[in-house]
């Protein structure tokens, strides 16, 4: 695999509900970026994303998953983070190391609880937003619906790009406003027509709107367009990116994930009008200093996300920030000041993990058999004197207190939570000398279940929930 650079890269958070699509979503890009010869689903256990077997049971994703894909001599790093509350964790690291989101909305049923729970994370953040409304096929789609909900949900600063002309059970046509050109998806080919003339003035209105609301992010493209009435398409385009950047515009566009109808022109829409990690402003270290994503910096990565996967133990993922990160490089962690070396780095869709000899500021990758390394620390160069902040993951919202079956089992639980709270740090676990008992805190009633499911069969400890006693 070729080694891109920072301008190439485009990365992103696949956010919305449960339900909308985002795993299936990511099936059809990771398939048209060529990472997979055979689309996988949810309903057979054999997507890339959700590759776990607590996901296989639930049919839905408990971890963030970190993908890629090449389009258009760009690479698209994409991270698939679950829709449930309790698994919040994955949507709140995604969007440190992500620029953009892409949220995901069911046709039929619109913004969702776990959009907008998604959409407040995104606000922290700081981070811009494309909408890709998912589902168009359903019997009860309903396009309109779902932008009025979300002008009223999530942003007024909607900017519809692609809309579709028979939504439904029917569904094989779009109309994009941005080229002015329908989309027809016959027989598993797609189709590009000129726009017919019954869609000729709904088309061209919502042209106007949208070359205005890319104008009204630039200053040199407002006097363009004060001067001359319009944008053409790059204009609109430099003007779609200024403002994702500030999160002046959300550009809505049309998808069918399960059908694979629009995906590949999303995905050349993403490559051409989502900021590159050095078009975004300077991230903050702990001392405040300003660390632009610059391939000549010093080199320093952020531990994102870390794993434990059998025969071959802790992976560790990381967004280079400044510099470049190469095989074999001599490297310090900043939170604990140890030494290490990067004996392997790869770029991972899931499981599977490509390995490369280097990767440059923006990039996304994985590394392995580092000593101590968790998530949220910071990576550098010798003497390279940056750490950054770590991630703001949220407070606990439930709690429990847990004993093994057997007391035989205790120090191998200790062990078990201990790597699971590597995995997940909303999952938090103490003990409590004054209670005598070992309580856990998470985000959720099903979010301390799945950690029982894992005591139970990955672990093979039998263990109990009790209530916490109460301290006199």
């Amino acid at each position: 695999m070729k080694v891109y650079n920072t301008d190439q890269i485009k990365n992103f958070a696949l956010l919305g509900n449960s339900g909308s699509g985002k795993t299936t979503l990511a099936e059809a890009m990771l398939f048209e970026g060529k990472v997979i010869e055979r689309r996988g689903e949810v309903e057979n256990k054999n997507t890339v994303s959700d590759h776990t077997d607590i996901e296989h049971e639930n049919s839905s994703s408990v971890f963030a998953s970190v993908l890629y894909a090449e389009f258009n001599d760009k690479k698209l790093n994409f991270i698939d983070c679950p829709g449930a509350d309790d698994f919040s964790n994955g949507a709140v690291a995604a969007l440190c190391v992500a620029d953009t989101a892409l949220i995901i909305l069911n046709a039929q049923n619109g913004v969702e609880v776990g959009t907008e729970i998604h959409n407040r994370h995104l606000e922290n953040a700081k981070k811009g937003a494309v909408i890709a409304i998912n589902q168009l096929d359903h019997d009860k789609a309903n396009f309109d619906k779902a932008i009025e909900q979300a002008k009223e949900r999530i942003s007024k600063n909607i900017a519809i790009v692609q809309y579709p002309v028979n939504e439904g059970t029917g569904y094989n046509a779009m109309i994009d406003v941005l080229l002015m050109k329908q989309y027809n998806f016959i027989d598993g080919k797609v189709e590009v027509t000129d726009v017919p003339a019954d869609q000729k003035d709904k088309a061209e209105g919502l042209r106007a709107e949208l070359i205005e609301k890319a104008a009204e992010n630039d200053e040199k493209l407002m006097e363009v367009f004060f001067d001359k009435g319009t944008l053409t398409e790059d204009e609109i385009r430099q003007g779609i990116t200024k403002g994702l950047v500030k999160s002046g515009i959300i550009p809505v566009v049309c998808v069918s994930a399960k059908k694979n109808f629009g995906v590949a022109r999303m995905m050349e829409f993403l490559s051409n009008v989502l900021p590159s990690p050095n078009e975004m402003p300077a991230v903050k270290d702990e001392a405040g200093n300003d660390i632009k994503c610059d391939p000549k910096g010093p080199a320093a990565a952020f531990v994102f996300k870390s794993s434990i996967e059998q025969h071959i133990g802790e992976i560790n993922f990381f967004k280079v920030m400044s510099g470049e990160i190469t095989e074999g490089m001599d490297i310090v962690n900043a939170t604990t000041q140890s030494k290490d070396r990067l004996s392997q780095i790869f770029v991972v869709a899931g499981k599977n993990r490509v390995k490369v000899p280097k990767m440059v500021a923006g990039d996304i990758g994985a590394t392995v058999k580092l000593k101590g390394v968790k998530t949220s620390q910071t990576l550098t160069a010798p003497n390279a004197n940056i750490k950054f902040n770590k991630i703001p993951f949220p407070e606990p919202k439930f709690r429990t207190a847990i004993k093994t079956i057997n007391e035989s089992d205790d120090e191998k639980m200790g062990e078990a939570l201990n790597r699971m709270n590597m995995e997940d740090p909303t999952l938090i676990v103490e003990y409590s000398k004054e209670l005598k008992q070992i309580l856990l805190y998470g985000q959720g009633e099903y979010h301390l279940n799945i950690l029982k499911w894992h005591l139970d069969n990955i672990y093979k400890i039998p263990t109990e929930f009790l209530a916490p006693r109460i301290p006199y």
